[in-house]
């Protein structure tokens, strides 16, 4: 209160941009580092990031305003608890205000083999030689593993194989082609993939042909 009313509006529009930015640098972190984490540990990795990374900038914002106003800032020791303070309230909000987020499933454990920072979609699994070919809606990545070994890897997500060198994720099934007596499914992002006579009964039973 011992700034003018100027230097306070300053002030708080500062603390209002820091706390966004500590908070999008933190959960882009949790998301690229700790996806497939529990989210109890994501959740009190998120508030500790935000209070490393808000806290230091909350009290040099506060040195440069008394500093330029000739006053004595306090010290760091003395903006903590503010900081500490802001993380709780996200951590509550991030617990209780999104109960979808809260329940949210684990990522597959495939999604460790993809390059590093991979937030994209996974629509289906093609076997090449010794490797697999992943196909995502950031391209196609090819990995060096078993076909069953990838298919298991991709627990939880509900998926099916419709040939032997073919697994598709259900929820990129987006039609069926019929063409010279071969069926094909048609997924989200145009590809056609071919369905054998011996999965094809699986593939009605389950609704997806």
């Amino acid at each position: 209160m011992t700034l003018s009313y100027s230097q306070r509006l300053l002030f708080w529009t500062g603390v209002m941009l820091l706390a966004l930015v500590a908070t999008w640098a933190a959960g882009q972190l949790v998301r690229t580092k700790l996806s497939l984490s529990g989210s109890l540990f994501r959740d009190f990795a998120f508030a500790a990031l935000i209070l490393l990374l808000f806290a230091p900038s909350l009290w040099f914002l506060t040195w440069i305003l008394f500093s330029l106003n000739g006053r004595m800032a306090p010290d760091l020791l003395k903006v903590v608890p503010y900081g500490l303070l802001f993380a709780t309230g996200l951590l509550l909000v991030r617990q209780w205000g999104d109960p979808d987020e809260a329940v949210e499933a684990p990522r597959p454990r495939l999604y460790h083999r993809l390059p590093t920072g991979f937030e994209g979609e996974i629509y289906r699994l093609t076997v090449r030689d010794h490797s697999v070919d992943v196909v995502t809606s950031e391209g196609t990545f090819t990995i060096r593993s078993r076909f069953t070994d990838a298919i298991a890897e991709m627990e939880p997500v509900p998926g099916h194989c419709t040939h032997r060198s073919h697994w598709v994720v259900d929820s990129t099934i987006v039609g069926v082609k019929k063409e010279a007596g071969k069926t094909y499914l048609r997924l989200r992002n145009g590809d056609h993939v071919p369905v054998s006579r011996k999965y094809k009964q699986h593939l009605v039973d389950d609704g997806l042909l």
